[in-house]
């Protein structure tokens, strides 16, 4: 079987599992009482189950599972891919695995920030053992870097910091999941684009996985994926980053993974600096993220939403045309077009 169709096996797969287990995990939070309550820093307005991040893992870990026992770990020329890379799949699916149980026991048990933390550091450090690292930086003016011993620092703070930075963002229906699907559509198409097969199966089954999860997440939502769910979109998506694009040579691929993710990325480093401006905790939770803000100014949580959509899919269509992909800057110029009508409907619903 041609080897794109191994990457929309793993995609339907893990589409597939999402929209069986979810209505099974909700039905279990429910009879269970774990439920998100209502609060002053929170939309909803009932009790949801905050557990769907089960069924996304789920979905992607069937996923790769079918395409592995279908011999589908090929590469472009068909042969079967090296142990590395393997090793690298296996590898980022056991950390996502880690960061769905913290951010689960979170759900579960209310973790301290401390403890999140610690434990977040300590997966992300034994992934950068096991192969999922830096190696090197792009330095304006200067080109590729090698960082050397500062691989491990700026591989954790990359890991941990996009795990959060996704947790953050899921203040609204839909949202996360849509933002990760979107990135994770985006990274499949560049990864393959840039000879990474490997990296392209984990995005495949990602994008799965968080889009139909939208079947039960959109507006109005009937499940939340929680943190377990989140720290894993998050972790995943900055781990294939890393095996997928960070790892080779060329300049600009190393790029790509923080164009591609610029909307969570710019969202929590704006809120973490204006929490110390204003002499806060950038720990504690509030309301200064980009979604609230827009709900603020007169947006629904849908034209919220969707305006996010649009951004994190012009900046996925400007990482495309960076990447050298034919045809990538037809489809930036078309997100570019979406991007400007999203932006006059909020505009014009702004109070």
């Amino acid at each position: 079987m041609p080897l794109h169709l191994y990457h929309l096996l793993v995609f339907i797969v893990s589409a597939l599992v999402v929209l069986g287990t979810t209505p099974v995990v909700k039905i279990l939070g429910i009879k269970s009482g774990r439920v998100d309550q209502p609060g002053d820093r929170k939309v909803h307005q009932r009790p949801m189950v905050r557990l769907g991040g089960i069924s996304i893992y789920l979905g992607t870990l069937v996923g790769l599972l079918v395409v592995w026992w279908s011999g589908g770990f090929i590469d472009a020329n068909g042969q079967p891919l090296g142990v590395e890379q393997e090793y690298e799949i296996w590898g980022v699916t056991i950390g996502g695995l880690a960061f769905f149980l913290i951010g689960l026991a979170d759900d579960l048990f209310s973790l301290s920030p401390v403890t999140r933390l610690m434990l977040q550091i300590t997966v992300s450090s034994l992934a950068w053992m096991v192969g999922v690292n830096i190696e090197f930086l792009t330095i304006p003016f200067v080109g590729l870097v090698h960082i050397g011993w500062w691989s491990l620092p700026i591989t954790v703070i990359w890991l941990v910091g996009m795990a959060n930075a996704i947790n953050w963002i899921d203040g609204l229906d839909g949202l996360a999941a849509g933002v990760s699907g979107i990135a994770a559509f985006v990274m499949l198409i560049v990864s393959l684009q840039m000879d990474q097969p490997a990296a392209a199966l984990i995005a495949a089954a990602l994008a799965g996985g968080a889009l139909g999860f939208l079947r039960y997440n959109f507006n109005p939502a009937q499940i939340f994926m929680g943190d377990g769910g989140s720290y894993f979109l998050g972790f995943t998506l900055a781990a294939v980053g890393v095996i997928g694009l960070v790892k080779t040579t060329v300049v600009t691929s190393v790029l790509l993974p923080y164009i591609i993710l610029a909307v969570p990325i710019l969202d929590m480093s704006a809120v973490i600096l204006d929490r110390l401006r204003h002499g806060k905790s950038p720990f504690i939770g509030d309301q200064r993220h980009l979604h609230h803000r827009l709900l603020k100014a007169g947006l629904s949580q849908r034209l919220t939403v969707l305006f996010i959509y649009s951004l994190t899919l012009w900046v996925g269509t400007v990482a495309l045309a960076f990447s050298g992909l034919p045809s990538g800057l037809i489809y930036a110029f078309g997100a570019t077009g979406l991007l400007g009508y999203t932006s006059w409907k909020a505009l014009k619903h702004a109070k």
